[in-house]
């Protein structure tokens, strides 16, 4: 499914949940035909993310709503200042609130603390990976605010690349095996679909490039020190891309980057992000 059509599920189902048979304190207050604006207003520093989501969760509610936005998507905001009005009937506005605000003030959460580690990235070529360490049914929108935030999506899930774990690697009887498992499946099931995997070792780097040029466009170097980072880059060379992950964070990702690797993943981008505050209020003319 596109972007949109994953969006379209995720709002349907969302307003589905929060409504149920009816908001009935809408119901039972306001006249069906009443026509209103409200106007999001940022009450925290950060880095703004969701407008256009936001905007389709309206239009998808009422295709005639008018959404009129003061601020871009991924621009620093600052408290006091106001995102967006919205025209459209009161039960839509009343309805769509709570989602419009659980999904920017999330995103705007994970958005500004990706540019946090975006930014110590300036000056080097290693660029910052997410990873599925999401929320279910939300990694569409945690992983979009990545994006915005100034990250790269890695794989949406288990279905787009093939990532031989720990796991994987402990369960199938070894790398070798699983490397030549993992290259057989991709020939007759799915070719073109990428493999990448993990290391525990310099001697696992050792093992990944002497069986998987071909096969293997990129090793993890997982729970490495940034020297062990720095010696694994040098062993590998041009001939894999290089990820390093685990134990990553704003104090030592810039000695991960001097390291020379090309990819760092950071779960934290999204599991240890903090919403930030953002409220709806009743434009009364």
């Amino acid at each position: 499914m596109s972007f949109d059509e994953q969006l379209h599920h995720l709002v349907d189902e969302a307003l589905k949940e929060d409504i149920g048979d009816g908001d009935h304190s809408t119901l039972a207050s306001i006249d069906p035909f009443v026509k209103g604006k409200a106007v999001l207003k940022i009450k925290q520093d950060g880095v703004l993310a969701g407008m256009q989501v936001a905007e389709k969760i309206f239009s998808y509610k009422e295709p005639a709503s008018v959404f009129v936005p003061f601020k871009k998507e991924g621009e620093a905001m600052k408290y006091g200042e106001k995102a967006f009005e919205v025209e459209a009937s009161v039960h839509t506005i009343l309805q769509c609130e709570r989602l419009v605000l659980n999904c920017m003030q999330r995103m705007s959460g994970i958005a500004t603390l990706t540019r946090q580690y975006a930014d110590k990235l300036k000056g080097f070529k290693t660029r910052l990976l997410d990873t599925r360490k999401t929320t279910p049914n939300f990694r569409l929108l945690e992983k979009e605010a990545v994006r915005i935030g100034g990250g790269v999506n890695h794989r949406f899930g288990l279905y787009d690349m093939i990532m031989l774990k720990d796991n994987h690697i402990d369960y199938c009887g070894g790398i070798e095996k699983a490397i030549d498992k993992a290259a057989a499946y991709v020939q007759t099931v799915k070719p073109g679909l990428k493999i990448e995997v993990e290391t525990r070792s310099i001697n696992d780097v050792k093992r990944v490039m002497a069986m998987g040029k071909g096969k293997v466009f990129r090793i993890m170097l997982d729970n490495f020190t940034p020297q062990q980072i720095e010696d694994a880059v040098q062993l590998i060379g041009d001939e894999f891309e290089t990820e390093a992950s685990g134990g990553i964070n704003l104090d030592n990702i810039v000695e991960y980057a001097k390291a020379g690797v090309d990819f760092v993943s950071v779960g934290a981008l999204i599991h240890q992000a903090k919403s930030l505050d953002l409220s709806l209020k009743a434009l009364i003319i």
